[in-house]
């Protein structure tokens, strides 16, 4: 397994194209808008490597036996999906932001999976070049980007009816040797910082559709990928020479339009070829994964209710009932969501390819209040730490020979406590529910692994109300 230290090292060896503020970013892994997004991963790494975390963070291989980072491990058990659940909320809580492996962790599952199925119908080879690509995943430690989300277009029409083609990612041109694929995914959260890029379908698709029925890898820096870093709130103060107003001053998220322009693809990393019929199956398989693994914001609402213990001591609030009982109620939130990704693994089966699959209903039940819960947290956090959070001037004037003195004055609360620890306290809530986190937080708890509506229509498929029905007409004798 790689160091952290080792990880950053081989981002430097990547020669990715990436654009921010419509300019080149020659040096991604030191760009101060991008550097704490890396640190976040490479956080994943220093904690594979200590061994008080080495049961919850790494795995044995099946492939190869050895010890390798659960991150790229394929789940062969249920006790496996409990560690993954438990993992995300390490995570989350040790750097309070997305960490970036999940989504490639979650896609090498869900192709473990699909390829061995489609070989069983078709007498095709995907599994065998799944498998050997995910020995030189895991040999290698290497980080994935699961890119699924197409931009779209105009979502009413399906992809072979869009006026633009592109908007979702297509086959172009098929050779001997692979295939010529064009388009973008969007929404690619660390993709910058990552090795691979793992492509797959983002809808179910008919015959008609099968040119956009395709899953593959690439190496992230492979010709014709050009990233475009997206904005978010705060996100310029990292820019800044006043770390402390970042809130959280190690780690951050960034998200990206990856464009693949022409881009060539070898048979080799071909892991779906136009067999739409699986498309909807590799979706389904990585959403509930994927949904599964929330379990992160479970981690990040560690630290939020942390922060607002803390405030609250500093402003001198504590000991009021209501704000004892608000802080009952963010526990509470914060333990049903970490509930529910574990009851969705501890209920997980078995697939034919050996792989542990979650229970897809309770998965989607448990991002269902992922959608929920963090925001009803983030107010209540709010709410407890007070309106400085929103009004609290710059570190710069408090480091002023001129003003700083008024604000040491003004900006008191507790008189035991210094005025530096309450303004860190509360940049660290408005990062969390306002700021650069709060894209990972609030924002991505609601879009993340699909739309809220995306999870009530797979309950309503997963739920059977025949058999709800049938033990409620019993129980009063209706005979039919």
């Amino acid at each position: 397994m790689m160091t952290a230290a080792q990880y950053e090292e081989s981002l430097r060896k990547l020669n990715l194209v990436v654009y921010m503020f419509g300019k080149r970013i020659e040096n991604p892994v030191d760009h101060p808008m991008i550097r704490p997004s890396m640190n976040a991963v490479a956080k994943t790494y220093e904690m594979a490597g200590l061994p008080e975390f080495q049961d919850t963070m790494t795995a044995i291989s099946h492939l190869t036996g050895k010890r390798i980072n659960r991150f790229t491990h394929i789940h062969q058990s249920r006790e496996d999906l409990i560690q993954k659940t438990k993992m995300g909320r390490l995570m989350g809580a040790h750097t309070a932001c997305c960490f970036q492996r999940c989504v490639g962790m979650d896609s090498l599952n869900a192709l473990s999976i699909v390829t061995y199925d489609i070989d069983a119908r078709y007498g095709t080879s995907y599994n065998k070049r799944f498998l050997k690509y995910l020995s030189f995943v895991q040999e290698n430690d290497l980080i994935c980007d699961g890119a699924m989300t197409d931009p779209k277009g105009d979502r009413s029409l399906p992809p072979s009816g869009q006026p633009d083609p592109d908007m979702y990612l297509h086959v172009v041109e098929e050779r001997k040797d692979g295939i010529v694929v064009r388009g973008a995914k969007a929404h690619q959260t660390g993709a910058v910082n990552s090795h691979e890029i793992i492509v797959m379908p983002t809808i179910s698709m008919k015959k008609e559709d099968r040119d956009y029925a395709i899953s593959f890898a690439l190496q992230s820096d492979t010709k014709g990928i050009t990233y475009i870093v997206g904005r978010q709130s705060c996100d310029t103060r990292k820019l800044e020479d006043n770390p402390m107003d970042t809130g959280n001053q190690t780690y951050g998220g960034h998200e990206a339009l990856v464009v693949f322009d022409d881009v060539f693809v070898p048979w080799e990393r071909v892991f779906m070829y136009k067999e739409y019929d699986f498309a909807g199956s590799l979706v389904e398989k990585f959403a509930s994964y994927h949904r599964q693994s929330y379990a992160c914001k479970t981690g990040v609402g560690d630290v939020l209710i942390g922060a607002s213990q803390t405030i609250a001591e500093y402003n001198g609030t504590l000991k009021a009932s209501h704000i004892k009982d608000k802080i009952i109620e963010m526990n509470q939130l914060n333990e049903t969501l970490y509930c529910g990704s574990l009851s969705c693994a501890a209920e997980g089966h078995k697939e034919p390819s050996g792989t542990y699959s979650v229970n897809t209903l309770l998965a989607n039940v448990s991002k269902q209040n992922v959608t929920r819960f963090p925001y009803e947290i983030a107010r209540l956090a709010q709410d407890i730490a007070g309106g400085l959070m929103v009004t609290l001037p710059s570190e710069a004037d408090f480091r002023s020979p001129e003003i700083g003195k008024w604000l040491e004055k003004y900006c008191q609360g507790s008189k035991d406590v210094p005025v530096e620890n309450r303004m860190r306290i509360l940049r660290l809530i408005e990062n969390l529910t306002l700021g650069t986190a709060a894209v990972g937080y609030l924002t991505e708890s609601m879009h993340g692994a699909g739309s809220p509506q995306a999870q009530r229509i797979m309950i309503s498929r997963q739920v059977n109300m025949k058999e709800k029905q049938a033990y409620a007409k019993k129980l009063c004798n209706i005979k039919e």
